[in-house]
């Protein structure tokens, strides 16, 4: 019931917030109206998030739209930085952040917004490269590190430390900083029972978040159940197996946030290793799951 009102409390308090502005149908873009100092990175798409290990051309890529007081007026560049983290070898042949590249103002268009917008895209020989990593030094479900820093004019900067809760969330959609996993893609799919294992810190079920396996087109999915909608519970831990059969041609691991996803976390158990090869959350980013299938 606590978690129910605050939950009303925090839905009409946005609705103060929204249709409190001057012009609702442009609130998010003259949030900054009045302001002095700040910007924002604010991500309008996700078009790849992981590597393939046997794919060197293989990217991550997005595109962001910078905001500020000046509705882009202010924008010098944007920096580009990378960083790894070795998840198999207790952080043997982990680099600390280097910068990557850097974006100009001049290299921006103007999205559909009105405000300058661009496309990062970092292939995996590129990554590779800037941190100095050889084969051998990394394997599936290692994960690249990325931090974009927003530089105007004046020389203010702004980057994920300056990025607040509200800023990270689905307003602005601007965290500043974004993960590359590194996937084993084989030729075929490996087949067998995958065992998802579940967890909700509050204990009220995963209310509409979902991992989906997805085999030929048909969508297998697990989640735990809510228990707003089912008066039952307390749904804090759950395990559901998901069988890729012999026969099968494609599958895709993905996942689809509801509710309250900062709750969520779940780890995926290959068929033939028994090892974790996906551990996940809280607040699981959405789309194709990096899974490490290179022991599988």
């Amino acid at each position: 019931m606590k978690k129910f009102i605050n939950k009303i409390i925090v839905t009409i308090a946005l609705a103060v917030s929204v249709f409190s502005c001057n012009d609702p149908n442009n609130a998010i873009y003259d949030v900054f109206d009045g302001v002095t100092n700040g910007a924002v990175l604010r991500t309008l798409e996700y078009v790849s998030l992981n590597y393939n290990i046997f794919d060197l051309n293989s990217t991550f890529e997005i595109v962001i739209e910078e905001q500020d007081e000046e509705k882009g007026g202010l924008l010098s560049r944007v920096d580009v930085f990378v960083s790894y983290t070795d998840n198999n070898n207790n952080g043997l042949n982990n680099r600390a952040e280097v910068l990557l590249s850097s974006i100009n103002a001049s290299e921006f268009t103007l999205s559909a917004n009105g405000l300058p917008s661009t496309r990062v895209s970092v292939t995996f020989q590129e990554a590779l490269n800037a941190l100095g990593l050889v084969a051998g030094q990394y394997n599936g479900g290692d994960t690249f590190n990325y931090r974009l820093e927003v530089v105007l004019t004046d020389g203010r900067t702004f980057s994920a430390d300056d990025a607040s809760g509200s800023l990270q969330g689905s307003y602005f959609q601007s965290p500043y900083a974004y993960s590359a996993g590194i996937l084993c893609i084989p030729s075929s799919p490996i087949t067998g029972d995958y065992v998802v294992n579940m967890q909700d810190s509050y204990g009220d079920g995963w209310q509409g978040s979902k991992v989906i396996c997805t085999i030929d087109g048909v969508a297998n999915e697990a989640f735990l159940p809510d228990y707003w909608s089912t008066g039952l519970g307390p749904f804090s831990s759950g395990t559901q197996t998901i069988t890729v059969p012999a026969n099968a041609s494609t599958v895709v691991w993905s996942f689809v946030a509801g509710d309250w996803p900062s709750e969520v976390t779940f780890q995926i158990i290959g068929p033939n290793s028994g090892n974790v090869i996906g551990d996940f959350g809280p607040s699981p980013l959405e789309g194709e799951l990096a899974l490490n299938l290179c022991n599988e």
